[in-house]
């Protein structure tokens, strides 16, 4: 096999390739909400498991704990999350999504949902259903 096309074919590099078109074109989708797509994912975390630490957010988003918290910083600037004092350790914060925030992240992620569904039009449901179980099966492996 040609050294060149392996390592195209390489499953870590297809996957990293999709993930990078698919982030560009959703950031593309984010900046008419003045999110980033790291800011758009810790939303969407934070609204479904309310209380996550900047630790929690930090591993979901694949950032470093000090990014994540300079991106905490933004969003409770703009008012889209609150740090509240976690009551079991006085050290560490809870993550919670504003009134604003779940607002802005509603339009949003009509605004994603459209452009996700553009990226899949080509996939028949029983496709879609498979690559979506394949993805999760492959990120539950290495936690």
């Amino acid at each position: 096999m040609d050294p060149r096309r392996a390592a195209v074919g390489s499953l870590t590099f297809l996957v990293r390739r999709v993930w990078l078109n698919m982030r560009s074109a959703i950031a593309g989708e984010l900046t008419a909400f003045g999110l980033s797509t790291s800011q758009y994912a810790t939303l969407l975390m934070a609204e479904v498991r309310p209380g996550m630490s900047a630790s929690d957010i930090a591993r979901e988003v694949a950032s470093s704990r000090q990014a994540a918290n300079e991106m905490l910083v933004g969003l409770e600037q703009e008012g889209l999350i609150e740090r509240r004092t976690n009551p079991s350790d006085r050290r560490s914060h809870q993550i919670f999504v504003t009134e604003s925030g779940r607002t802005r992240l509603a339009a949003a992620r009509k605004a994603v949902d459209r452009c996700e569904a553009e990226l899949e039009a080509a996939f028949t449901p029983e496709q879609r259903a498979a690559i979506r179980e394949w993805l999760e099966g492959i990120s539950a492996a290495r936690r």
